[in-house]
């Protein structure tokens, strides 16, 4: 499990480092060999947003039940055994919706996937709210997603639309792009 720390302030803080996404493989950000304070260090500026981006985009495990006929099981492997007390298995069910035509209702699974995948961030207290909104958008045969996360003051710290499923995430409008 993921688990985001508050620094004692007297530490230096540990910074996770920042993912970029090209549509279909995600990997570390690096800065640029001009950047004035980690030239060619890993990025870590985007911390928040790389952690709701590995809940929301790493398949979760499902229960046997859930699989269709033939379907292999995906996720960590050692989330059916290995999940120790007060840890939650990381990723979401979004990967059960790929292969599903956009049916009547299929928004109302993407955002219960999503706010199970984000549940770990209240859980930690990192994070005060979580809102998910999911829009089918039929024409174009996609399924955006809006997640937007509230600090403990109430305010919007994080907003960002993610085009799921039948189009991959571009990386044009992510947060996370290299």
């Amino acid at each position: 499990m993921l688990k985001i720390i508050p620094v004692d302030g007297a530490e230096e803080p540990y910074r996770a480092p920042d993912l970029i996404w090209d549509g279909i493989v995600g990997d570390l950000a690096v800065n640029a060999l001009t950047h004035p304070e980690a030239p060619g260090d890993f990025r870590a500026e985007q911390g928040l947003a790389t952690q709701i981006f590995i809940h929301l985009m790493s398949d979760a495990r499902v229960e046997e039940s859930e699989l269709d006929d033939g379907e292999e099981n995906r996720g960590w492997f050692g989330d059916s055994f290995d999940v120790m007390d007060g840890e939650q298995p990381i990723g979401s069910r979004l990967w059960r919706l790929r292969r599903r035509a956009l049916h009547d209702g299929i928004e109302i699974e993407a955002e219960d996937y999503a706010r199970e995948a984000l549940q770990p961030l209240l859980s930690q207290s990192a994070v005060a709210s979580i809102d998910v909104s999911a829009t089918a958008d039929r024409v174009n045969n996609r399924l955006d997603l809006v997640v937007t996360i509230y600090g403990r003051n109430g305010e919007i710290i994080f907003n960002q639309k993610y085009e799921l499923l039948w189009r991959q995430i571009d990386g044009v409008d992510n947060p996370l792009a290299g």
